[in-house]
């Protein structure tokens, strides 16, 4: 029988990051070295919510965060992916995943009847005793989470916080945006010169007024996701539209590698028709 992980921070952190985990014992899992846990699911819980703390998630998100499907007590191997979709939840079940962690549920509205997707997809989890923990607008403000994660692969520099999101220095013209995001490229709305600073809010974040809070932060170009035409024709800066897979899924594959989870990437089928 293993032992519990044991939970430790950094040395010298000044933050109150969340813990990193040591783990007794590895596994092998799709060709790639994977570790294997040996906790109860309210240690776990625990350690979830250090990661992403649950007051930090919006009002819309009650009810829908945090252990939305209960399983197994004790987690052994734990799969992570952006969404919940029924390939992910196969290929997490047939891994023996105890875990499947993910940004967005699947259980958006109140189920009423219980057919069709929905129920092939809850069959599926249930079937295999297999929990699902959802960290989504908590992990978008959390420290090292999905706009932290974006700025460091676009580089950006002299980071500042908006109410959602962050504005920073870049020196990366639109191209090269693209070209770091995973899959579907970007569409640009308004001209764009050359970009010095940068507001990038990962999910669905077009709103006037963060794209205002942005520009009194200094942007000169706006990237998200979800680009509604009325916005992007009253925005004072140029939008950079990218798809909520490009800006979302770096930051739940970057929290799989730091805690020893098997990735599992599902970009949806994007074809740009010119």
């Amino acid at each position: 029988m293993c032992k519990i992980p044991i939970v430790e921070k950094p040395s010298g952190q000044k933050h109150d990051r969340a813990p990193i985990l040591r783990h007794p014992s590895s596994t092998f899992l799709s060709g790639e070295i994977h570790m294997k846990y040996c906790m109860d699911i309210r240690s776990f819980v625990a350690t979830m919510e250090q990661v992403a703390p649950p007051e930090l998630a919006e009002e819309y998100d009650a009810g829908k965060i945090g252990l939305v499907v209960e399983g197994k007590d004790e987690i052994g191997t734990v799969c992570c992916a952006l969404d919940a979709t029924q390939r992910v939840v196969e290929v997490a079940a047939r891994a023996g995943a105890d875990m499947l962690v993910v940004h967005h549920t699947p259980l958006w509205h109140p189920i009423t009847v219980v057919r069709g997707p929905v129920s092939h997809l809850l069959r599926t989890i249930l079937a295999s005793r297999m929990n699902l923990y959802v960290m989504h607008t908590n992990f978008d403000r959390a420290e090292g989470g999905v706009n932290d994660v974006l700025a460091s692969r676009l580089g950006l520099s002299a980071t500042e916080r908006m109410t959602v999101g962050l504005v920073g220095d870049c020196s990366l013209d639109t191209e090269e945006i693209a070209r770091r995001l995973p899959g579907g490229g970007i569409r640009v709305y308004g001209e764009i010169d050359r970009i010095r600073r940068l507001a990038i809010v990962g999910g669905s974040g077009f709103d006037p007024d963060l794209i205002r809070e942005a520009v009194d932060l200094g942007a000169e170009a706006f990237l998200s996701a979800e680009l509604k035409h009325s916005v992007a024709r009253a925005s004072p800066i140029p939008c950079l539209e990218a798809t909520h897979y490009a800006l979302e899924a770096p930051a739940m594959e970057a929290l799989a590698s730091r805690m020893g989870w098997h990735y599992i990437p599902d970009p949806p089928h994007v074809v740009v028709v010119p």
